[in-house]
């Protein structure tokens, strides 16, 4: 199945001590990138979440955001520099002496110097967290992929609808072409008559140009293989791999062809077709930009 390469998926955890929740947003990338924002002390877990959405995600740049709200027990802990605040003390009675003073040195003006008290947190065991995240990360990707797989049936049923109308102007194209050589020479014969005067016309010349004519406009091969590559790209849209890089080679195919059969047709009808037939591949080729 077609998967679009833009999505947003949303997962939770939560039980009695922490409620984690993960966000994917998904956007269009030419390789595959997956974006961290999440907090310091889970940096280490961030390589186990990138490996499990690149197990599922094979094209596009993911930001992945990862909030946790912590219940229960206290987080952090306050701890006392017994050495320094009493280095303190000490430097504090030194300069009460000196300067012969009876204030009172308390412990509040201790605590306000700077690294006497510093406030920790408690490191969380990551062993132990690691499978609740999983179950977030999981969530989310499901809910991303999910969106994606839905985005990407749309643009495939898009296209080949936009196929359809080209194999309906490939088959007008086809009809046509046989009609273009009598056209030629009927306007070849009728200039001939009119330069000679004549009735008599020689057949050998006629024929001769007709010739040369049918080989310089001859568009059969490239029908032939517009056909094939619009067999190709049907065959391919319909695979579960991602395929967003092969299909813009099968449109960059077809565009080839197309060119080529406006350039060698000389007719105005056919011209037309082609000018149809193009801006379908560009349109498709817009739709494959957001593609895996």
């Amino acid at each position: 199945m077609l998967k679009s390469m833009t999505g947003f998926g949303r997962g939770e955890y939560k039980d009695n001590s922490h409620h984690i929740t993960v966000e994917m947003r998904a956007v269009n990338h030419r390789y595959t990138e997956v974006v961290f924002r999440m907090p310091r002390a889970l940096c280490s877990l961030e390589d186990r979440a990138r490996r499990l959405i690149l197990s599922a995600v094979f094209r596009g740049r993911v930001d992945v955001t990862v909030t946790v709200e912590e219940f229960g027990e206290q987080t952090r802990t306050v701890n006392v520099d017994r050495e320094l605040a009493l280095a303190y003390y000490n430097a504090l009675k030194e300069l009460k002496a000196l300067f012969q003073t009876q204030e009172n040195i308390s412990v509040s003006l201790i605590a306000k110097y700077p690294d006497v008290m510093k406030v920790e947190e408690v490191t969380t065991d990551l062993e132990e967290f690691w499978p609740k995240m999983e179950t977030a990360v999981k969530a989310a990707l499901e809910s991303l992929l999910a969106m994606r797989k839905r985005e990407g049936e749309a643009i495939r049923r898009d296209m080949l609808m936009r196929l359809d109308l080209m194999a309906g102007y490939i088959k007008q194209i086809e009809e046509r072409a046989p009609e273009v050589m009598k056209d030629y020479r009927d306007k070849l014969l009728g200039r001939i008559r009119e330069a000679m005067s004549a009735t008599e016309i020689d057949e050998n010349r006629l024929l001769l140009e007709i010739a040369l004519f049918a080989d310089r406009t001859n568009i059969t091969e490239e029908l032939v293989r517009f056909q094939s590559h619009l067999g190709q790209f049907r065959d391919t849209v319909h695979k579960a791999d991602a395929i967003g890089r092969k299909l813009d080679f099968i449109v960059q195919e077809l565009n080839r062809e197309v060119n080529t059969i406006g350039s060698k047709a000389n007719d105005f009808s056919i011209a037309n077709k082609v000018v149809e037939i193009k801006s379908e591949l560009e349109k498709i080729r817009e739709q494959i930009q957001n593609l895996e």
